[in-house]
């Protein structure tokens, strides 16, 4: 062989590693979100969930989804609420109906944001994270992920919040 030749070989043996080993990385699946079977019982329920819930973003929607498959709005809701232990009804409605009014003003990360997108009640819902932001399942095509309640389109929908952990709040 030539000694010219040698450096051309090496860069097509490297070049070849390099498509080889991208071609795998196409053909897999991205990962599944790593979300504890529980909180960890030291931590307050309210920033657990909202822990659980921001580890869920890029997770797939998927309409009556409640498990790591896929989720829609309450879904995600009664998944992050199920793995601190809480049980909460399945629908954005009835979530709203049973959960403990929080003044928007009073919101704390884990609290739920209830929404009315349509022209009837509650069809939306969301698990507030703090500063501001919260994590949802928009609709089918478009991951679970956050948002921020300040965006026009949500601050016009937003009706209220409620909460299913810890000590009872004040009225609306």
């Amino acid at each position: 062989m030539h000694a010219a030749s040698l450096p051309r070989l090496r860069t097509a043996l490297v070049l070849s590693a390099l498509l080889l080993s991208s071609c795998s990385l196409l053909t897999s699946r991205p990962p599944a979100p790593q979300v504890p079977a529980a909180a960890p019982p030291q931590a307050e329920p309210g920033a657990a969930i909202a822990n659980l819930a921001a580890a869920l973003i890029g997770t797939s929607y998927e309409f009556g989804g409640a498990d790591l498959k896929g989720f829609d709005c309450s879904g995600l809701a009664l998944f992050v609420h199920e793995r601190v232990g809480i049980s909460i009804p399945r629908t954005a409605a009835a979530q709203q109906r049973a959960a403990q009014p929080v003044p928007l003003t009073q919101l704390l990360p884990g609290d739920l944001v209830f929404f009315r997108m349509g022209a009837g009640g509650i069809d939306h819902v969301g698990v507030y994270l703090g500063g501001g932001r919260f994590v949802h399942a928009p609709h089918r095509g478009v991951a679970v992920s956050s948002a921020a309640l300040s965006d026009d389109f949500f601050a016009r929908h937003l009706v209220n919040a409620g909460r299913f952990w810890g000590a009872a709040v004040s009225s609306r």
